[in-house]
């Protein structure tokens, strides 16, 4: 009898307490107390800025051979991984987004870390994008704690990811299968050394610095199309242009434009940072035209900033992009229209930078407002990825995780950070109460954040500090059918949203964030 009831309760632990103990190191708080509060304020003064990129491209992976031409590694199909070590396991490179099972086969362009740091008298900030399709706020913490090591001076460190569709999975949903994480962690801790690497370069080579603003706001539309009513684009630039005071040069060009970086599309296989390479090359070096140049390029280090981009805004294989130069269309998704969609994006921020009216600041003030805040995970199935280890992400309470938002001023320019793809609408306005919808309510996320930041320049980054999927206006979310719009299946954007709350609480949020920004200049 007792032996029978100490098998009984053997097994008890091994179907039930044991998996339970699994799932509370899987969803543990990886930062247990930590807490991003930021408040700091410089009045108009000489800024110093640097600027630097480090080259995050993996090295040290399997290639494979994909017979059937289906993108996906299929062994079954017989698909076959090349066994450089011999060690008789696929160790590949796993691509983030479209599916499952595609790993990278070959290089295409490289892949990058792109700093700036600015400082001005008490205030020291470092902006770092890279070529990821997102990094999650544990492992932002995690780089920060890095960084902060070697650069103590550092008030704030924004890590922000340009969303980019052929790049490593840094997330862990995007493995061999469903089930299986997708994130290689040796290349994890190149990227977060990169990082480190690019911002401690750009910190150690600041220098007294002017800057010039521009915006742009219709020229770039034909380059983006929205796939999700209401149609709502996030298609204006913004570019803020940083030279060095002394000799007028230019130190880096940041560039604010909201498309995924995703033409290439879900057949490509190659590791690229897709439309952000040619347009950071061009916008540097020249678009040149046979043996001569069409457009002279600036300099410096370009800097890609990504924007709204949920709803979803792409450029599709069902969108041509024309060389501006040769009237050449391509719509295929292939190198080419890279090169024609990066040459059209360059030329017109080269184009627009040349403004002779464009003013020249020389003494700017510099704030930050920064905080953590919580979100509720209602996804089932981020919720079962959380717990498996798919997710390698903490819970700060029960079904909830840590992200964050920040706002900072410069001058005449207010850049907002979220920590995901923010649907147009909530910036712009427009937001919708269909038909279909699952709660029938008025908008909730207005006024649109447009109309209370500040400044008369708006830099709008998503993917900032954090990766948490779609960012969906409540009055227009539709899980349940019937659908909203027509549609026939629940839509993208809902399977990959934290849940519905996600967007009220974000807005609320940043206008707080925004009203603590505005006292700090009184």
């Amino acid at each position: 009898m007792r032996k029978g009831l100490l098998i009984f309760l053997g097994i008890i632990i091994v179907v039930i307490i044991l998996p339970l103990v699994y799932a509370g190191y899987q969803i543990r708080d990886r930062h247990s107390g930590f807490q991003t509060d930021i408040t700091i304020y410089n009045v108009a003064d000489i800024v110093h800025a640097g600027f630097s990129k480090v080259d995050l491209t993996p090295t040290d992976f399997e290639t494979w051979e994909d017979v059937d031409g289906d993108s996906k590694y299929d062994p079954e199909k017989g698909d076959r991984f090349i066994d450089a070590n011999g060690n008789g396991e696929f160790d590949a490179i796993w691509l983030a987004g479209f599916h499952n099972s595609r790993p990278a086969q070959g290089v295409l362009d490289k892949l990058w870390a792109r700093a700036m740091v600015l400082e001005s008298g008490n205030v020291t900030l470092a902006l770092c994008v890279i070529d990821m399709i997102g990094f999650g706020n544990d492992e932002v913490i995690a780089t920060r704690k890095l960084i902060q090591e070697k650069y103590p001076e550092l008030d704030y460190v924004i890590i922000s990811s340009t969303h980019v569709h052929s790049a490593p999975d840094l997330m862990g949903m995007w493995g061999p299968s469903e089930f299986v994480r997708g994130v290689n962690d040796d290349y994890l801790k190149q990227v977060q050394e990169g990082i480190t690497k690019a911002i401690g370069e750009a910190y150690s080579t600041r220098k007294p610095a002017y800057f010039k603003f521009a915006q742009e706001p219709d020229r770039l539309k034909d380059l983006v199309g929205d796939t999700r009513p209401p149609f709502v684009l996030d298609a204006g630039l913004q570019l803020m242009q940083v030279l060095d005071a002394q000799t007028g040069s230019t130190l880096g060009t940041l560039m604010n434009w909201g498309n995924h970086p995703e033409t290439l599309w879900s057949e490509n296989i190659q590791i690229s940072s897709d439309f952000a390479d040619p347009w950071r090359n061009f916008v540097e070096e020249g678009i040149p035209i046979t043996d001569t140049l069409a457009e002279a390029g600036v300099g410096g280090v370009a800097i890609f900033l990504n924007g709204a981009v949920g709803g979803l805004m792409t450029t599709s294989p069902d969108l041509a992009v024309m060389d501006p130069y040769t009237g050449i269309s391509y719509q295929k998704q292939a190198p080419d229209k890279l090169l024609a969609q990066g040459k059209a994006l360059a030329k017109v921020t080269l184009e627009t930078l040349k403004d002779s009216n464009l003013v020249l600041h020389t003494s700017l003030d510099l704030g930050i407002r920064a905080k953590s805040i919580s979100l509720d995970m209602d996804n089932s199935l981020f919720q079962l990825a959380a717990f498996v280890g798919i997710f390698d992400r903490g819970f700060v309470g029960w079904k909830k995780i840590r992200s964050e938002i920040s706002a900072w001023n410069l001058g005449p320019a207010t850049f907002v950070h979220v920590p995901g793809e923010l649907y147009p609408e909530i910036l712009h306005g427009g937001i919708e109460s269909p038909a279909g919808a699952d709660f029938k309510m008025d908008p909730v996320e207005v006024p649109a954040l447009k109309e209370k930041i500040p400044g008369q320049y708006i830099f709008f980054s998503g993917m900032s500090n954090d990766m948490i999927g779609y960012i969906v206006p409540k009055s227009q979310w539709d899980v349940d059918p019937p659908f909203s719009y027509d549609y026939q299946d629940r839509p993208y954007g809902e399977i990959n949203s934290l849940g519905p709350e996600t967007a009220p609480k974000i807005h609320r949020e940043v206008l707080e964030v925004l009203r603590d920004l505005q006292k700090l200049k009184k």
